[in-house]
């Protein structure tokens, strides 16, 4: 076989590797909702634009959260992309907590049969997850896509329920990604992670932008992460850090208060 054949053979080899690879990221876009002007949109579309799948968390309930979500999907697009978006119903939650979900993705390899939907659990789960199927290179995966209650509500009460899901009445491959107000090493997760065939893509980095930046550190709270089956093939994980500089701190909190984490993978 010649050199020149030898050449476009591993060429081909490395687009089909590479369009088997499925970027993620999964994101508390703070009260995304129509208080996010064009510009903030524009900045979060150039932070999102090389994923594959968007997983959002905390998009407002009313209608100008799935307006947002428009918004974002109409500026993916304009990127070189075509994109396609769901958004779940609002949650059934305490006054004040209500919330909604939101799923974006790349057209191109990746398709879905439904528009996904909350899924009913205790009602001590305050905002039910967002789950939906996707098909990437003919491959599903399910994505759960879950926002918890805050830290002084005891969010580990209920974030068990939710892994009894994912345990139980979930087919794998199987990811759980969001904002969980705890850490992964949190006792509500052991048994999950050490017993149950699943793996985290962070541990202990922080997610969570403070008010202000004190000896050049401006993040705090591990609590943003994804959780993934044993069957997917974990390739890189990483929070995107889109701040790295102090006096960038008040700018980037006016897009969220929370960094998006990433996860890169490949289905078996």
């Amino acid at each position: 076989m010649s050199k020149l054949v030898w050449f476009f053979l591993l060429c081909f080899i490395s687009v089909c590797s590479q369009e088997s690879e499925i970027n993620f990221i999964s994101w508390n876009i703070q009260d995304f909702g129509k208080t996010k002007d064009a510009k903030e949109i524009e900045k979060i579309a150039k932070i999102v634009k090389d994923a594959d799948i968007i997983a959002i968390q905390e998009v407002v309930g009313g209608f100008g959260g799935p307006q947002a979500v428009a918004r974002l999907w109409d500026q993916l697009n304009r990127m070189g992309s075509s994109w396609d978006y769901a958004v779940s119903d609002k949650t059934d939650s305490p006054k004040y907590m209500n919330e909604r979900y939101a799923f974006l993705w790349k057209k191109k390899n990746i398709k879905i049969k439904n528009r996904g939907h909350l899924i009913t659990l205790d009602t001590i789960v305050y905002r039910e997850p967002f789950l939906l199927e996707f098909y990437c290179n003919n491959k599903k995966v399910s994505i759960l896509n879950y926002h918890a209650r805050r830290h002084n509500l005891n969010p580990s009460e209920e974030i068990a329920p939710v892994l009894d899901f994912v345990k139980n009445k979930v087919e794998s491959p199987m990811i759980l990604a969001g904002d969980f107000n705890e850490k992964s090493n949190a006792y509500v997760f052991h048994h999950f992670l050490i017993n149950d065939n699943y793996d985290v893509a962070l541990i202990n980095d922080k997610t969570v932008l403070k008010r202000s930046c004190k000896e050049g550190e401006y993040k705090h709270h591990a609590i943003d992460n994804i959780f993934y089956s044993s069957d997917i093939e974990v390739i890189e994980t990483k929070v995107i850090d889109f701040v790295k500089l102090c006096d960038r701190l008040q700018i980037a909190r006016q897009i969220s208060d929370h960094l998006p984490v990433f996860m890169r993978f490949r289905l078996d």
